[in-house]
C-alpha cells in the first residue's frame, strides 16, 4: 500500500512543488563584528583576520582603527562597537566607569615599547638630549590628550626635563601612524613611536628606546562592549587573540606578550 505521504509527495513533484520529505538548506547568516582598535595594532590585526575567519567563516570582521582617545569618544557617543582595544589603560578605565563594558571581559593582549626615531638617512641624533639641538626643528608626537603614544612621549620628555626646552618644536599628530609618516617623509626631524611601528618601516631608524621607568606601562587592554549585539562572537574573538596562533603574529610584529 502506498503511504499517504508518498502519494502526496508524488503529486507535489508532478505539479513542481518541493517534496515534503526534502530538507530546505538555510544559509547561516553572517555575524558582523566591529573591533575598534588603536592604530598601532592595524598590521597585526589585519594579519590575524583571515586566520580567524578560516575557523569562523560566519563571522565578518570589521576594524575601526584610530587613536585610543578618539575611539573612546566614539563609543561614548554610541558607536556600534563590539570590542575595544586601547593602547593605554586610561581609555578603557573611562568606559568601565561609565558602565559600558561587560564585566569580566577586560584582558591585556600585548605590551609595547616607546622609541625615538629619525629618518633613515639622517645622522647626528644619538640620544633624547640631541632633540635640543638647533638642527632638530620639528619633533612629531601624538596628541597627548587623545593618543596614548603622545601621553607616553610627554611623560618621557618631562622626566628627562626636556619638555620645556623642546615644546616649541613639537608637531602633534592624531595617531601614532601619523607620527611615523611625518618622520618617514622628513616632515619631522624626529618622532616618538612604538617599537612595533618602527619595525614595519624601512624609512626610519631607531635612535634609542625610552627607559620604561620614565612612562606608564604601555599595555593594550581589550574589553567587550555592553551594547554589542554579538557578545558570544565578541568573546570568542577575544579568546582567539590569546591563542598560540595569534600570539605568534603579535611576536612577529614586535609586540611583547603579557
Amino acid at each position: 500500500m502506498i503511504s499517504i505521504v508518498t502519494a502526496l509527495t508524488t503529486v507535489l513533484i508532478a505539479i513542481g512543488l518541493p517534496s515534503l520529505t526534502s530538507v530546505p538548506v538555510i544559509a547561516q547568516s553572517k555575524i558582523n563584528l566591529l573591533v575598534s582598535a588603536a592604530a598601532s595594532l592595524q598590521d597585526v590585526l589585519k594579519e590575524i583576520q583571515p586566520l580567524y575567519q578560516q575557523s569562523q567563516p560566519n563571522i565578518n570582521m570589521n576594524y575601526n582603527f584610530g587613536s585610543s582617545g578618539a575611539l573612546q569618544q566614539q563609543i561614548e557617543q554610541g558607536a556600534p562597537t563590539d570590542i575595544f582595544i586601547s593602547a593605554a589603560k586610561r581609555q578603557v578605565d573611562a568606559l568601565e566607569q561609565k558602565n559600558l563594558l561587560i564585566p569580566g571581559t577586560r584582558t591585556i593582549i600585548a605590551k609595547n615599547k616607546l622609541v625615538l626615531v629619525v629618518p633613515a638617512n639622517s645622522s647626528g641624533v644619538t640620544s633624547f638630549y640631541n632633540l635640543k639641538d638647533a638642527k632638530v626643528k620639528k619633533i612629531a608626537i601624538g596628541e597627548p590628550r587623545s593618543v596614548p603614544a603622545g601621553q607616553y612621549a610627554q611623560q618621557v620628555l618631562e622626566k628627562l626635563k626636556l619638555w620645556p626646552q623642546i615644546k616649541s618644536k613639537l608637531v602633534y599628530a592624531n595617531n601614532v601612524r601619523q607620527v611615523l609618516a611625518s618622520v618617514e617623509t622628513g616632515n619631522a626631524d624626529a618622532g616618538l613611536i612604538y617599537t612595533t611601528d618602527a619595525k614595519i618601516s624601512k624609512n626610519v631608524k631607531v635612535v634609542v628606546a625610552a627607559d620604561e621607568k620614565y612612562h606608564s606601562a604601555i599595555i593594550y587592554p581589550l574589553a567587550v562592549l555592553k551594547r554589542s549585539k554579538n557578545v558570544d562572537a565578541a568573546k570568542t574573538f577575544s579568546r582567539f587573540l590569546s591563542s598560540d596562533q595569534a600570539k605568534a603574529i603579535f611576536k612577529k610584529y614586535g609586540f611583547i606578550l603579557p
